[in-house]
């Protein structure tokens, strides 16, 4: 099979287990948050308004970025890039690290450009959700889309990444985003302020409420380090840590 034709039946297969994943991701985050209102974070907002306009772009955008994700992959197949991809389960394991440590500061400072005079009409769609829900996540522009997105292409292209770390990688970025986005803190522990990188969901929140603040995606390094982390984050997050629910049954 050509190229092409990988490349088209890879994105057909990719956008819809990405969907999937999506709706019954969402619809249990917010069954399970509907139980908890008390631990909504933005009382007074109403994210749900903007739900079916945010689900028929998050389709679009889930369009781009499986073909992002499926060109990667298909190049790595191909052997069109610089180094062979790693062997082994191990070579998978350190491919994902690499992966989400890469992307982790690639979105920060994509997303820094974002916020930018120039490249703000490509963000300001996603800004329209001031309270985020699960159905926000990935309601961006085709544009913002492709620019986070097309890390997988550039790691793939100049880094030795096997196709399953791809696959570890867009699963545990996918269930970051929605969780990030849900609205409600579960989340909020010891483990996710300082001196931990590790964030809740309070911290995307804050980014949504007051929009100059906290631009990074699975951890705070990078707006610790310039700067850019909200003031009252980390005081929240231990005001609310105590007040958590028990996380759900298994």
């Amino acid at each position: 099979m050509a190229f092409a034709a990988h490349l088209a039946v890879l994105t057909a297969l990719i956008w819809a287990a990405t969907t999937a994943l999506y709706f019954a991701g969402g619809f249990a985050i917010r069954a399970y948050a509907r139980r908890h209102p008390e631990r909504k974070i933005q009382v007074r907002a109403d994210g749900e308004a903007r739900a079916r306009a945010e689900i028929m772009e998050s389709l679009r955008s889930i369009a781009i970025t499986s073909f992002c994700m499926a060109l990667a992959i298909c190049l790595s197949l191909f052997g069109w890039t610089l180094w062979s991809p790693m062997e082994g389960w191990l070579g998978v394991a350190i491919g994902a690290a690499i992966l989400i440590v890469g992307y982790d500061l690639y979105y920060y400072w994509a997303h820094r450009l974002l916020h930018t005079k120039r490249f703000v009409r490509f963000h300001r769609w996603h800004h329209q959700s001031r309270a985020p829900t699960v159905w926000s996540t990935d309601s961006q522009s085709p544009v913002e889309t492709l620019m986070i997105q097309s890390w997988m292409i550039w790691a793939v292209v100049f880094l030795p990444i096997p196709p399953l770390a791809l696959v570890a990688h867009r699963l545990y970025d996918h269930f970051n985003g929605q969780l990030g986005h849900c609205g409600y803190e579960f989340f909020a522990d010891r483990s996710t302020r300082a001196p931990s990188p590790l964030v809740c969901t309070t911290y995307h929140d804050q980014h949504h409420e007051l929009y100059s603040w906290n631009y990074g995606n699975f951890t705070s390094i990078w707006d610790r380090l310039h700067g850019t982390l909200h003031p009252d984050y980390d005081r929240l997050v231990k005001a609310r840590e105590a007040t958590a629910p028990p996380a759900p049954a298994e």
